[in-house]
């Protein structure tokens, strides 16, 4: 069972999926949220640039920072790696299995990108400043 999803940047864009090929298929929407990087960067150029600078800005996913809290580690999704990834400019590589840290920037944030949602989803921890 190959668990990396991998996408390099010279392909173009899929054509439209259905909503259950998209986020039900192999690669659990990790493409789409790529392809996604890739529209904004076009689009917002201004963010592509912030996100190639190392930030970690607010997306639609877990996993962006907009200041400094006071518990400085959190997790985020691996959709929004995904995505950041699109807004770079690079090729989607993603492993499903393993976690990936990085810190913005920008606030000095350590972020770890997860596949269990149960570590960056927490309605407890939301009010975590």
């Amino acid at each position: 069972m190959n668990t990396t999803v991998h996408r390099p940047i010279h392909l173009a864009p899929r054509p439209i999926l259905s909503w259950n090929d998209t986020w039900q298929g192999p690669d659990h929407g990790l493409i789409r949220c790529w392809e996604i990087g890739r529209e904004r960067a076009l689009k917002h150029p201004e963010l592509a640039r912030r996100c190639l600078d190392g930030e970690l800005p607010m997306l639609g996913w877990k996993g962006g920072v907009e200041r400094t809290l006071k518990k400085r580690e959190k997790y985020g999704s691996l959709k929004y790696l995904a995505q950041w990834q699109g807004l770079r400019g690079e090729d989607l590589q993603i492993d499903t299995t393993m976690e990936r840290t990085l810190v913005c920037s920008r606030t000095g944030m350590v972020v770890t990108f997860t596949p269990e949602q149960s570590k960056y989803y927490d309605p407890l921890a939301e009010n975590d400043d």
